[in-house]
């Protein structure tokens, strides 16, 4: 394989990814709809298999770059906001009215309140404001302490994170998407699982990250003194 296309391969790969992140979208936003199950389970399908692709792809690019030796800016910039934008994106859609149960599960007797819906892939609002809440603390302490020239590199609570927000966007779309998963108690309840345990863990992931900013800000600050 040549030098030229060990460069450049890493790089394509995550902006293929980005392409599928935007087709994975475009099938929420124009394929289903709460009201008419017309294709809903297959295009719902088809939005599983990218998303796993897409997934698989980020662990594919960052594997060659570091094999290679070619990490290049290009890949530093754009391979995490491309991660984001297919996490955080799709945690938007999937809390959105595009999920919206016309009635409540059963499974667990619960009933609505006047007014009120259920999301067929249990991920709520406030469970996205979380997550997003964590990204802007990290990129924040990140920004700051690199433009005093700290490195603050992913340690291996963000790597988790990664992969509970990985693991719980395809559970919670494939039982949403398919009849037969979201009418079984025990498929709500691996769903259920899943979407609250990658809450909990994207809200703890966040503490290490604080204690080691705020560490490395107090050592800059008494060495500026």
């Amino acid at each position: 394989m040549s030098d030229r296309l060990r460069r450049t391969l890493p790089n394509a790969i995550t902006v293929v990814r980005l392409l599928m992140a935007g087709a994975f979208f475009a099938i929420i936003a124009l394929k289903l709809s709460p009201n008419s199950a017309d294709g809903r389970q297959w295009w719902g399908n088809a939005a599983f298999i990218l998303f796993i692709a897409a997934a698989l792809s980020d662990i594919l690019d960052g594997y060659l770059a570091r094999k290679w030796g070619v990490v290049t800016d290009f890949g530093r910039v754009m391979d995490p906001f491309v991660d984001k934008v297919l996490v955080l994106g799709a945690f938007v859609y999937l809390a959105s009215p595009k999920f919206a149960e016309p009635e409540w599960s059963r499974a667990f007797g619960l009933e609505p309140q006047a007014g009120e819906i259920n999301c067929a892939t249990g991920v709520a609002s406030w469970m996205v404001v979380v997550v997003l809440a964590r990204e802007l603390l990290v990129t924040s302490l990140r920004g700051v302490l690199e433009a005093r020239g700290v490195a603050f590199a992913a340690d291996w609570s963000g790597k988790l994170k990664m992969f509970a927000q990985s693991a719980a966007i395809p559970t919670a779309l494939f039982i949403a998407v398919n009849p037969g998963c979201l009418a079984s108690p025990n498929y709500r309840l691996a769903q259920m699982l899943s979407v609250w345990g990658m809450t909990l863990i994207t809200l703890w992931s966040a503490v290490p990250y604080t204690i080691r900013g705020a560490a490395l800000l107090r050592s800059i600050s008494k060495g500026a003194r």
